[in-house]
């Protein structure tokens, strides 16, 4: 019992536990108590209501109650006194922050708030995207980064989506090629008829949705439990132009992936030998294409033994020497080999 500690007896003097109760009492009732009387309950010697007797050290002797409820009742004069002064302070700053307003003139900004709000928790994040789509008249436009769009992630947003959709909103909307290969994202299309038009690159910024080219939402955090809520004219002129480029880059989801223009090699292996060209690793190149490591690292196996690679190294001077390291190929570019059986025996 000598190991418990104070934290086991969150009270002061005011509000004895009731074991304490009881040890004090008896103190006082025979003037000392053994000192393994209070060793269950410490929190009377670290409130000084018993302290050692300095004839024996063995045995506790209690303060007197007279002296306890002194010491009390000063503490409460002292807090009385102290929330007195807290509150006159409180009241002379309101009432300076109220003469500055009376002053100064509120700044103009671009719609309600402020031109950068932080959005912390997902109900505040839903809020404001709610009330952005409930303004909206004309336009959103969205990056959906990531691979297949999950079935919780499309139903999330398809409320504000169908609203949209009724007030006659037209939407634009990038994802990565991945996110072709999704069900859960052709069925919202199909739902969506002509609202909403969407295209897929290799790879895209992060989130961001932007209503009538006035607000856009991007993400704080990782786990998108934040959020930015951006009006500032500067910002979103800058988010549009980025969209734009990238919207012109983009292939629209109806139409085929280009052809590589190597035999063996798919688009999506193309992409990824030219993110290994850079140096990047497996778990970034997953990443930034929106697919797991592990199919990442089987279409690298794949590359390898396409270009007849034997190592990473080797594998990066291949990517380079059939071009790979750069842009994709138009599907018109005249096919180019690959090494045969004999030059892989050839190393």
């Amino acid at each position: 019992m000598a190991g418990h500690g104070a934290e086991e007896h969150p009270h002061g003097a005011d509000r004895l536990c009731e074991a304490g109760d009881r040890v004090y009492s008896r103190a006082v009732r025979r003037g000392r108590v053994p000192r393994g009387d209070a060793e269950p309950v410490p929190c009377l010697l670290e409130l000084a209501l018993l302290h050692p007797d300095p004839d024996d050290m063995d045995w506790l002797v209690p303060t007197s109650p007279q002296e306890v409820m002194t010491r009390l009742l000063r503490g409460m004069y002292d807090e009385v006194s102290a929330s007195q002064r807290r509150v006159g302070s409180a009241v002379a700053a309101v009432e300076w922050y109220a003469g500055l307003g009376r002053r100064v003139r509120p700044a103009p900004s671009a719609g309600e708030g402020s031109a950068i709000r932080v959005l912390d928790g997902l109900a505040r994040i839903q809020a404001a995207m709610d009330e952005a789509t409930q303004a909206c008249t004309t336009e959103v436009l969205t990056v959906q980064p990531g691979g297949i769009r999950r079935e919780a992630e499309l139903s999330e947003g398809l409320h504000r989506a169908l609203a949209l959709r009724g007030r006659g909103v037209r939407m634009r909307d990038l994802y990565t090629h991945v996110a072709r290969h999704g069900q859960g994202l052709l069925t919202y299309l199909e739902l969506m008829g002509d609202a909403v038009e969407a295209r897929t690159l290799d790879e895209v910024i992060d989130r961001l949705i932007l209503f009538d080219r006035t607000v856009a939402f991007i993400p704080a955090n990782t786990d998108r439990t934040m959020a930015l809520e951006l009006r500032h004219p500067a910002l979103i002129e800058y988010l549009v132009t980025v969209f734009e480029r990238l919207w012109r880059l983009a292939i629209p989801l109806t139409a085929p992936l280009p052809d590589t223009g190597i035999e063996g090699i798919s688009h999506r292996e193309q992409s990824i030998a030219a993110l290994l060209a850079e140096g990047h690793q497996d778990a970034v190149i997953a990443e930034r294409l929106g697919i797991s490591v592990r199919t990442c690292r089987a279409h690298i196996a794949r590359l390898s033994e396409t270009l007849g690679a034997a190592s990473r190294t080797q594998l990066g001077v291949r990517i380079a020497q059939v071009g790979l390291d750069g842009p994709s190929r138009a599907a018109a570019s005249t096919p180019l080999s690959v090494p045969g059986p004999e030059s892989r025996t050839a190393r």
